[in-house]
């Protein structure tokens, strides 16, 4: 996929602070929708991962702190430059549909980390995966992940990457419409749902991924929607837990469900089609 390269005047990127030995954090979201793609990929059972976010509190919000500039973080290496080019792109296609519907738009902060960080949702180790934290809008992300994503998945090629930056995006822009206040009030007062509600919400993140592409056709390049589809399959619940955990505590969505939303937003470019609650309402 062919884009501009990033101007760090138009996009806020830090550097994340991590914590001795990068490992032992959890993630105190409460229920939050966050990405578990990593947590999944290192072979954590999402059911498991379930019972420990019932648990969890509330972070109070810290400040991730760098020294680094925004050029410096965004030229470490190559996956770090490709994540400020979309930070970048996504920026400047969600914001003028929020101005058209006449909602406020504030743009995430990507934070660069290894090993471990402290964000406003507690702590996280890598094996968390890239994650975004509601409570100081920002998208967590340890580029060495897109390794283990080409490795161990197959999931290869600048697409497939893009969409996991997208994918977080996503639940971006679910927080500052206040969809994702909305869902983890219904978690709380229906806990039977509460898995059902966040695959519910992890596949319009799928689409709203999806909606960023396609608003950005001009810049897909042959292969592009190959490796997207590639990606959403390898990371659904199903083929990624080979069958050891039942479709009930599924926490993302099959990989049928992830290339079918993927595929809508991207085939639309119509944040409108992204709609995946419809049928929970009926």
């Amino acid at each position: 996929m062919r884009l501009n390269p990033f101007d760090t005047s138009g996009i806020d990127v830090r550097g994340g602070g991590g914590f001795p030995g990068g490992g032992g954090g959890k993630l105190g979201c409460g229920g939050i929708i966050i990405v578990l793609i990593g947590a999944l990929v290192f072979g954590i059972d999402p059911a498991q991962m379930l019972g420990t976010m019932e648990g969890m509190q509330q972070g109070e919000p810290t400040e991730a702190q760098g020294s680094q500039s925004e050029e410096e973080l965004c030229t470490a290496n190559a996956y770090a430059t490709e994540s400020c080019n979309a930070l970048l792109s996504l920026n400047q296609t969600w914001e003028p549909l929020f101005r058209e519907a006449g909602i406020e738009f504030r743009q995430p902060a990507l934070v660069f980390y290894s090993g471990g960080v402290r964000s406003g949702c507690g702590s996280a180790s890598s094996a968390a995966g890239p994650f975004y934290c509601p409570a100081d809008q920002s998208m967590y992300l340890d580029t060495s992940f897109y390794d283990q994503l080409e490795r161990q998945l197959g999931a290869g090629g600048d697409f497939a990457r893009y969409y996991v930056i997208a994918h977080e995006y996503g639940h971006h822009v679910q927080t500052i419409t206040g969809l994702s206040d909305q869902i983890r009030s219904a978690q709380q007062q229906n806990p039977r749902q509460a898995n059902q509600l966040q695959v519910l919400m992890e596949l319009q993140a799928d689409c709203y991924a999806g909606v960023w592409a396609g608003r950005n056709r001009d810049k897909i390049e042959p292969g592009d929607f190959e490796e997207g589809m590639t990606a959403a399959s390898a990371i659904g619940d199903d083929a990624l837990t080979g069958g050891r955990v039942s479709s009930e505590n599924f926490t993302h969505g099959t990989s049928a469900q992830r290339s079918q939303w993927l595929r809508r937003g991207l085939e639309t470019g119509d944040e409108d089609q992204c709609d995946t609650f419809a049928e929970f309402r009926r």
